[in-house]
């Protein structure tokens, strides 16, 4: 199918309707990503790159600072909600309204209409955002040209609702094995209850006292919750294994390692057989004492909050450039059939950042 090239002098709501008629599941970013590429190449203060479906442009101003602004380009699956509509009461929907193609749009707009900003300025459109790690466009990046990544500071446009959120949670999650011996459960003296020998685990779970360390002025609240309990062999049976998984999100001040060690000391003497770790994304730093993120607040507003969730942030921190999460969209509506973002706070959105990058 065909689609017509992306006019980058539409305001930014007219520019995310557009957005959301090219479709961009998880996988399909191509035709997209063609566009996108297009539209930048025609834009003379920028070099252009692509590695896949991923596009990166930037301008080459010899300023003291760089800023990364960056978003993915996929949606998660379409639920009968393309193309994009706009109703009376100025709120458009569609597929990626508000995760993220409005925070995509924003950045088309700076891209095509602040040549000279203050600061030198990279722009990102990655793919793969919304399925497996190993596929997300921004890792491979990372891993292939680190150098087309680097900065002072970044933002990524997911949606924030307009406010600041700053860093993000780590999340790790493991699985505890507790191991016993079958036997008929009518004779059940004769073997040891897998599932029975859990309940330390449990136990230690509900007597948890989460911290909330503040970073940055930041309040975050970590948590340690079983997510899974698996176990059981038959309805007459002891069983002789059980799994308990278990979800910690902590805050950006524990390093990878401090969070592994915390949950192996959090669970010593539970009668633990094995504990595997199943899934472990760091976290990142919010990095509002840095001057350009001390600028960028007080030209968008508001009141920083701290991520509690895991976004792509992680990944800048992971390079040592400090990044925060701003962008128009509701993240409430994020996946849903009936995703849509008020239009008017696109702009909105489109307005601090250039008042930012122009001052």
């Amino acid at each position: 199918m065909e689609h017509a090239a992306l006019d980058l002098s539409l305001d930014s709501a007219a520019l995310t309707a557009r957005l959301v008629d090219i479709p961009s599941v998880s996988g399909t970013e191509g035709p997209l990503a063609d566009a996108i590429e297009q539209a930048l190449r025609k834009l003379p203060h920028l070099t252009v790159d692509r590695h896949g479906n991923n596009v990166v442009a930037r301008t080459h101003l010899g300023r003291a600072e760089r800023v990364v602004l960056a978003g993915h380009i996929d949606t998660v699956p379409i639920a009968d909600n393309v193309p994009s509509r706009l109703d009376d009461e100025g709120v458009l929907w569609g597929c990626g309204t508000s995760d993220m193609k409005s925070g995509v749009a924003v950045q088309l707009r700076i891209a095509a209409t602040v040549p000279s900003p203050n600061r030198d300025l990279t722009f990102v459109f990655y793919d793969n955002e919304e399925v497996a790690a190993d596929l997300n466009g921004l890792g491979h990046i990372a891993r292939t040209h680190p150098d087309w990544l680097a900065g002072d500071f970044a933002v990524l446009l997911e949606p924030t609702d307009g406010e600041v959120e700053g860093g993000c949670q780590g999340t790790l999650r493991v699985i505890l094995r507790t191991e016993g011996e079958r036997a008929h459960s009518a004779r059940g003296w004769m073997g040891s209850n897998a599932i029975h020998a859990a309940a330390p685990i449990l136990a230690r779970l509900a007597a948890y006292e989460p911290r909330r360390p503040v970073i940055d002025g930041l309040e975050y609240r970590e948590g340690l919750n079983a997510v899974r309990v698996s176990g059981g062999v038959a309805g007459n049976v002891v069983p002789d294994e059980c799994a308990v998984t278990v979800n910690f999100r902590y805050a950006p001040d524990r390093t990878p390692e401090e969070a592994l060690a915390h949950v192996r000391e959090v669970f010593e003497g539970c009668g633990v057989a094995e504990m595997i770790v199943d899934d472990h994304s760091p976290g990142a730093l919010p990095g509002l004492s840095h001057p350009a993120a001390a600028a960028f607040m007080a030209a968008v507003g508001g009141t920083a909050r701290p991520k509690f969730g895991w976004t792509d942030v992680s990944r800048f921190s992971a390079l040592g450039v400090p990044a925060v999460n701003y962008g128009p969209g509701d993240p409430l509506y994020a996946h849903k059939r009936d995703e849509h973002v008020i239009a008017s706070r696109i702009p909105h959105c489109e307005e601090r950042l250039r008042a930012w990058l122009t001052a």
